[in-house]
C-alpha cells in the first residue's frame, strides 16, 4: 500500500473515504433518524440533487488518487438505492482501491447479497444494536424484527461477502442490559463485533453525557462473563480498539469517540448524497462538489478543491468536545454515514 502524500494541518493522510448514496433509510433508528422528525411528511433530497452513480464514480476515482484506499457505501441505507450492485460495480473498476465494503442494517441483504458480491463487493458490515426483539425494535422505530436483520446475515454469508463485522451502538438504560449476549452470540458465530459509544452526532438526538456507557465499562462487563485481552490494532489510523479473546474465539472492537478519542490519527474523508465533502463526522459544514463538477470543472479542477479541503483540516472535534454536545449546528449522521 502506497501512503498518502496529501496531509492535512496535523499531517494526517487520507486513507478512508466514505461515500453516502442517499440520505433515506427504511429505519428510524432513534439515535440517527427519530421517527418524530422523519415522518411520512419529511423531505428528503430531491433525485435531482442526489450525486449520480457516474458522478460518484468520477469523484470517488480523484479522491482515491489522492490517496484514498478504502472506500465504504454508507446511507442513509444504501440498499434503498436502486440497484446499488451498479454503482458497486462501477467502483471496483478504479485502480488503486485496495477495500470496498459497505455499512447496512442488513434488511435488503436477502434480496442483494448475491448481486452486490458479483459486482465486486468484499465485505459487509452490520448494524444490530441488540438480539432482544423488543430492544431493537424500539432503537429501530419499530420498522424490523432481529430476524429480519439475521436473515441477511445469513444471505451475506452464503454469498461471500466475508467477513462480516456486526456495529452495536450502545446507550445506557436501553440495550447496555444486552450487550453480554450480542458479543457471546457473535462469538460463536466467528463474526467481528464493534461496540460504538452513543455519540453527539448533529442536533437532533438528544445526546446526554449521561446516556454514554464508556468503552472501558463494555470491556468490563464482557471481561468478567469471556474473559478478554488488549491487542493492537490492525493499522495507525484504525478506529477501533482491539480485544480478543483469551480463550482463541475471536474478538471485538470498541470505537470509543467519546471517552478515548482518536482524532489524532483520523484519515477518513466523507463525501454525502448530494456531492459535499466533509472532514469530520462532527462538521457543521461540507465542501460541495457537485456545483463546480455540473458547471463543467475539470478533474484538475476538482482534485485542487479536494486537495485545498484535506490540506486545510484541523478537526478534532471528540478531542475538544466538552460534557455536553456542541450546541452548533453539526450535519447530521444519515446524511454523511457513521
Amino acid at each position: 500500500m502506497i501512503e498518502s502524500t496529501l496531509r492535512d494541518a496535523f499531517h494526517r493522510p487520507l486513507r478512508d473515504l466514505r461515500v453516502s448514496v442517499t440520505d433515506r433509510c427504511n429505519f428510524r433508528c432513534t439515535y440517527c433518524m427519530p421517527a418524530e422528525i422523519f415522518g411520512e411528511n419529511y423531505k428528503f433530497l430531491p433525485k435531482t440533487e442526489v450525486l449520480s452513480f457516474e458522478e460518484i464514480t468520477r469523484l470517488t476515482n480523484i479522491i482515491v488518487r489522492l490517496g484514498a484506499v478504502k472506500v465504504r457505501l454508507t446511507g442513509g441505507e444504501p440498499l434503498v438505492r436502486e440497484e446499488i450492485e451498479t454503482l458497486v460495480a462501477m467502483l471496483r473498476g478504479i485502480d488503486g482501491v485496495d477495500d470496498l465494503t459497505m455499512t447496512t442494517n442488513a434488511y435488503l441483504l436477502p434480496k442483494k447479497a448475491q448481486a452486490l458480491k458479483d459486482a465486486g463487493l468484499e465485505r459487509i458490515t452490520v448494524s444490530l444494536d441488540s438480539l432482544d426483539d423488543a430492544v431493537f425494535r424500539k432503537m429501530n422505530g419499530n420498522r424490523s424484527s432481529v430476524q429480519k436483520v439475521l436473515d441477511g446475515i445469513t444471505a451475506a454469508e452464503k454469498a461471500g461477502l466475508q467477513p462480516i463485522k456486526i456495529n452495536a451502538v450502545v446507550q445506557r438504560g436501553v440495550n447496555d442490559n444486552t450487550i453480554v449476549d450480542l458479543a457471546r452470540w457473535a462469538k460463536d458465530k466467528g463474526y467481528i463485533l464493534r461496540f460504538i459509544e452513543y455519540m453527539d452526532v448533529g442536533n437532533i438526538n438528544g445526546w446526554r453525557m449521561d446516556d454514554v456507557v464508556p468503552a472501558k465499562e463494555i470491556v468490563e462487563r464482557i471481561d468478567a462473563v469471556m474473559p478478554l485481552e488488549a491487542t493492537e490494532r490492525n493499522y495507525k489510523s484504525e478506529v477501533a480498539l482491539r480485544y480478543r479473546y483469551q480463550d482463541g474465539g475471536g474478538e471485538i472492537g470498541l470505537i470509543a469517540s467519546v471517552t478515548m478519542p482518536f482524532c489524532g490519527a483520523c484519515s477518513r474523508m466523507r463525501l454525502s448524497a448530494e456531492g459535499a465533502i466533509y472532514t469530520c463526522l462532527f462538521a457543521s459544514e461540507g465542501t460541495d462538489l457537485r456545483g463546480p463538477m455540473r458547471a463543467g470543472a475539470s478533474d484538475n479542477e476538482l482534485e485542487q478543491i479536494v486537495r485545498q479541503t484535506w490540506g486545510n483540516r484541523v478537526d478534532r472535534y471528540s478531542e475538544i468536545r466538552s460534557g455536553q454536545t456542541d450546541p452548533a449546528r453539526k450535519v447530521e449522521m444519515y446524511h454523511i454515514g457513521g
